[in-house]
């Protein structure tokens, strides 16, 4: 009896990281290209009570007798379908239509990757403007340079085309052609990379390394939507299901440890 309050224990912890991950799908639900995640469960070693070979009585059975010892969290999977598309003031907003991510310079100097497109415009010593995410990391073209744009341009005047091109209009409403192009990266497996803050995604061996677009031949192609950022994926009534589904099956792993313990009362008083 004493296995089955372990087993149970650890299916109540495994359901508790369950609702941790809905929970936080929840609360990004309007995080610009938030992608929802989704706890996975493995089960843990099984004991060997009877050998397949044999039976109490030492009778060939073709069936072993084993018992789980519980579960426990195998893996939290991103999911990394489109998100909506959605309506922004902003002229240095931009969403993804495809698999690629954003480049961003990291305050450490690494580049990291993100599909929040909710971009910005800093001003540098020299006078230029940067393209830069809301925390002020750079955005890379796909060259892996920062985007300059010449001072005095204004942020209605910027232009960006559906390949990337990034220019502006100039005093006679001419396209000016900055000769760069937004980067765009793909990855084998996106649900490989680690997750960071700020929206930030950072590559690993299991993500592969990352494919310029630009430079990356059979690749499909992502489309810039300038004037439009991603919304998150998450969609409200699935989680609120699962979060039902967690919360009854925590609900039934208490039960079987109040059913172990009761067990386990009636077993001591048989000495009275």
């Amino acid at each position: 009896m004493m296995r089955s309050l372990w087993s149970a224990a650890s299916g109540m912890i495994s359901q508790q990281t369950a609702v941790d991950t809905i929970a936080n799908n929840l609360a990004n639900v309007n995080t610009t290209g938030y992608k929802n995640e989704k706890a996975e469960f493995k089960s843990l070693l099984y004991q060997t009570l009877q050998t397949r070979t044999t039976t109490a009585n030492g009778e060939e059975k073709p069936i072993s007798a084993q018992v789980g010892l519980g579960t426990r969290v195998a893996a939290i999977t991103s999911n990394f379908t489109q998100g909506p598309h959605l309506d922004s003031e902003s002229y240095t907003a931009m969403a993804i239509d495809g698999d690629g991510f954003f480049a961003v310079r990291g305050a450490d100097g690494n580049t990291y990757y993100t599909r929040n497109g909710d971009f910005k415009l800093s001003v540098g010593n020299d006078g230029n403007l940067t393209l830069v995410t809301s925390d002020g990391f750079p955005v890379l073209d796909s060259n892996g340079n920062t985007i300059e744009i010449p001072g005095g341009v204004n942020a209605s005047k910027i232009q960006v085309t559906s390949d990337g091109a990034f220019g502006y209009l100039d005093g006679q409403n001419n396209f000016v052609d900055l000769n760069q192009t937004i980067g765009l990266f793909q990855f084998n497996n996106p649900a490989g990379l680690e997750k960071m803050s700020n929206s930030l995604l950072n590559v690993t061996d299991a993500s592969g390394q990352p494919l310029n677009e630009a430079t990356t031949p059979n690749l499909v192609l992502s489309t810039v939507r300038q004037g439009y950022l991603e919304g998150s994926n998450v969609q409200v009534a699935d989680e609120m299901v699962n979060l039902i589904v967690a919360q009854r099956a925590y609900e039934m792993n208490s039960k079987a440890i109040q059913a172990s313990d009761d067990m386990l009362s009636q077993a001591n008083q048989l000495k009275r």
